[in-house]
């Protein structure tokens, strides 16, 4: 478990759950109690926590292309690119990556002037929802850092395809059938879900106002604020047959 895989893992199981964490249920307790009421507080640090989380994830999905991308196409140097400072220090920038974006994006959202009512037509708070509520022109800056922060995105999403063809290359070469089944059912799962995960998100947030409804806009945020983070360990964890033995070992250990 202390392999970069496996640390890498680590990081990413706890951001889905802070994802999942700060969306989810306020979202739950707003349905059994039959209210869509959040304080200005609430809606802050939901916007804060959120924008951290979702952005240190994909920072941390690109980190995890480029290990297997090294893993299977430069093997012999994975020991020397990857060791264990090296993985600490590219963790710590997709947290810090996470954190910078989130304090500019809540400091720019909750400055500005909200006179359109104080109704988030989302399950959660949304920028793109809260900017529908700014009758202010500052809210051109917030549209400045998300265009700024899309390209971002889209930099991260151009790197993850071209290590994937790189690995996609080097395991077409693999003389086991097996293997490249192998290879290939690791890969194209994650591949989809980081493919769902930047089109939603990058639509929800750059979709031009007159093809938003109110039923597309809760089906983008779905697919980019809950569905990535549920089937994440899916992917990672129960496709994976060590850490299926581990658990599995650790059953028949307790009972």
């Amino acid at each position: 478990l202390h392999t970069p895989m496996y640390f890498f893992l680590l990081n990413l199981s706890v951001l889905d759950l802070g994802c999942i964490s700060t969306t989810v249920p306020k979202s739950m307790a707003n349905s059994l109690w039959d209210t869509r009421a959040i304080s200005y507080t609430g809606c802050l640090t939901q916007v804060f926590f959120f924008s951290f989380l979702i952005v240190a994830e994909y920072s941390l999905l690109t980190v995890m292309a480029y290990d297997r991308y090294v893993a299977i196409c430069h093997p012999l140097h994975y020991g020397t690119l990857l060791g264990s400072r090296a993985c600490v220090h590219m963790a710590a920038a997709a947290w810090a990556s996470g954190f910078l974006y989130s304090v500019l994006h809540t400091a720019n959202t909750f400055s500005l002037p909200l006179c359109h009512g104080n109704a988030v037509d989302q399950f959660f708070c949304e920028i793109p929802q809260i900017l529908k509520l700014s009758c202010s022109d500052a809210y051109l800056r917030e549209i400045g850092l998300i265009v700024v922060g899309a390209y971002f995105f889209g930099g991260f999403f151009v790197f993850i395809v071209v290590s994937y063809v790189q690995i996609f290359r080097a395991v077409l070469k693999i003389p086991s059938e097996q293997g490249r089944h192998k290879a290939f059912s690791m890969c194209l799962p994650h591949l989809a879900v980081v493919s769902l995960f930047v089109s939603t998100g990058v639509f929800a947030y750059l979709k031009p106002p007159s093809i938003s409804s109110r039923f597309l806009d809760l089906v983008l945020a779905l697919l980019y604020s809950v569905f990535p983070p549920a089937v994440n360990p899916l992917i990672y964890s129960m496709r994976n047959q060590e850490l299926k033995d581990a658990v599995w070992k650790l059953k028949t250990g307790c009972f």
